[in-house]
């Protein structure tokens, strides 16, 4: 007798299933800790924030992806104020310096989120790498021209 073809559709979705919810549950419960470093670094992509011990080791970290948000709306002030609430709040920090790396644009709400937190900063330090005239920085965007919308448009400019 032969075999029965299993169906592959059904399989993948069983699997895909799984691999959503094992991935979840990877995630170790962080340590909580009173003080420590709050590293922001702000892309022009997306916003991370790290909080580590006083001696430099990872206690928890969290960005935009992992909030849940998804492609630009990575890149939105309000991704990173989001970002910055989750990580002090699953920490439970009372004391922290923060240490700014980046020009994105979830750079400021991070700041305001992490200052509204009740969290004590004693410094807010800027260490965004500057270049003393290293690499060729990227050419910039080139505008694209705005092409008439109808012929009619064409045609009255004519006449």
């Amino acid at each position: 007798m032969t075999k029965a073809i299993p169906k592959i559709g059904s399989r993948k979705k069983v699997r895909i299933g799984l691999r959503r919810n094992a991935r979840f549950s990877l995630r170790k419960s962080a340590r909580r800790i009173t003080k420590g470093v709050i590293h922001v670094q702000a892309s022009f992509n997306n916003t991370i924030i790290t909080v580590t011990d006083p001696q430099g080791r990872v206690v928890f970290w969290s960005s935009a992806g992992t909030c849940g948000f998804k492609s630009s709306r990575k890149a939105s002030p309000y991704a990173g104020q989001r970002t910055a609430v989750d990580a002090i709040r699953t920490v439970g920090l009372q004391r922290a310096e923060v240490m700014v790396k980046g020009a994105g644009s979830g750079r400021d709400a991070a700041l305001r989120a992490i200052a509204k937190s009740g969290v004590r900063l004693s410094c807010i330090r800027d260490v965004t790498p500057m270049p003393h005239n290293g690499c060729r920085p990227p050419k910039k965007d080139v505008c694209k021209r705005i092409k008439p919308l109808s012929r009619e448009i064409n045609d009255s400019r004519i006449k």
